[in-house]
């Protein structure tokens, strides 16, 4: 079965396009990708999505244009995925853009995706898989993080010999350095567990907007130029998400420039643009070791557009020596960059078959969620087709 996943993640920098085959041999699913893709959203673009993020105001007919602009993006991005998948693919795994994740009391009530999947279904003319995080906030779960499913199967060391990748007996994590940085873990015998840490690139690029007037801090350059201002740090880290217990999960609604701004102004002082963006990057770093080290994994496997900012990268290897080792996930055959996008098409494929893809040990759910909600192309190919009704009788 072929399946094209899209991946727009919370820095909304461009949308991540995969086509994936799977075969399920027994209790093995094989993946065999077939070319991914990053398409770039332009900058009006970004900014229309910023525009109305939290805690920005809104207004529906907003949310309603933006909807259906970011359906156009997504429509075009599945037709590069069917280009990859050689022409044809069984279905598409379009998860949208995420604008608001509500969060009262630790408990999710609700999460809003926009990409208007009908678009995408009547561009490529397959069935599409939308809304996939609220089946499992409908079962009391977070809704999120959805890749754990992914990572728990890609780090089973009995799921190829390139996966074990000769990896020390223990707790593996699989890590994610997105907008968000979150954690999967991995260990023998128990339950897979999986959250959002904090921030990855969020204040990052918050930063860089404010201070350098670009999208982002470019291999973390001006960061290796700075130094960790230490009470900043500490401000930062005394949030009170990181010392919450999982599960647990955050977004922009959290950790965005508002945020970072009053940090700032809480210190009254003045702060250099490179030491800013070089005590973000500590404490980014510092909260992913951190709980690395809570859990004892002996192997970190990296993914994400943090794995390109090797200031960021350094860091995090330095914290780890001696404990845990740092590798991306581009050593087991899955595209750092596009892993997410692959994980959502994995996700595609177990909705497809009626099997739950979100994790409850990792969302808190109460119950393992089939994810998602199917568009279709069209009248299934499957069901026989009656002729066209000319009338309607009620019979009594």
């Amino acid at each position: 079965m072929k399946i094209v996943g899209l991946m727009s993640g919370t820095s909304y920098d461009g949308v991540d396009v995969v086509a994936a085959e799977f075969t399920a041999d027994a209790e093995t699913l094989r993946l065999r990708p077939l070319g991914h893709r990053e398409l770039a959203y332009p900058d009006d673009l970004r900014a229309e999505i910023g525009a109305l993020l939290p805690p920005a105001a809104t207004t529906i007919e907003a949310v309603c244009r933006l909807d259906n602009r970011l359906g156009e993006v997504f429509a075009e991005a599945a037709a590069v995925g069917v280009e990859l998948a050689g022409g044809a693919a069984d279905a598409v795994v379009s998860p949208g853009q995420t604008v608001f994740h509500w969060v009262e009391d630790g408990r999710v009530r609700g999460t809003l995706q926009l990409g208007a999947p009908a678009r995408v279904a009547a561009r490529v003319g397959v069935p599409v898989l939308h809304d996939l995080r609220s089946a499992d906030v409908a079962a009391g779960g977070q809704g999120a993080p959805l890749v754990p499913a992914f990572d728990a199967l890609l780090l089973d060391p009995a799921a190829s010999p390139r996966a074990a990748g000769g990896a020390a007996a223990g707790a593996r994590a699989a890590l994610n350095l997105g907008g968000i940085a979150n954690l999967t873990v991995v260990a023998p015998g128990a339950p897979v567990l999986g959250y959002d840490v904090g921030p990855a690139n969020a204040l990052l690029d918050a930063a860089a907007r404010r201070f350098l007037d670009r999208p982002c801090d470019v291999d973390g350059a001006r960061a290796a130029a700075g130094r960790v201002h230490e009470a900043l740090l500490a401000r930062l880290l005394a949030e009170p998400y990181y010392a919450a217990p999982p599960p647990k999960s955050t977004g922009k609604e959290l950790f965005h420039g508002g945020y970072l701004d009053a940090a700032l102004a809480a210190l009254g002082e003045p702060v250099a643009a490179d030491d800013v963006l070089a005590t973000l990057t500590e404490l980014t770093a510092r909260t992913v070791a951190d709980a690395c080290d809570r859990h004892r994994v002996t192997e970190v496997v990296a993914a994400g557009g943090g794995v390109r900012n090797p200031t960021l990268r350094a860091r995090l290897a330095a914290l780890g020596e001696g404990r845990w080792r740092l590798r991306t996930t581009d050593e087991l055959g899955v595209p750092a960059q596009a892993k997410e996008a692959y994980a959502f098409a994995l996700l595609g494929w177990l909705s497809w078959h009626g099997l739950p893809g979100a994790v409850p040990s990792v969302t808190g759910a109460s119950r393992a969620a089939v994810l998602g909600s199917w568009t279709p192309a069209g009248p299934s190919a499957a069901a026989p087709r009656p002729p066209a009704p000319r009338r309607l009788v009620v019979d009594a």
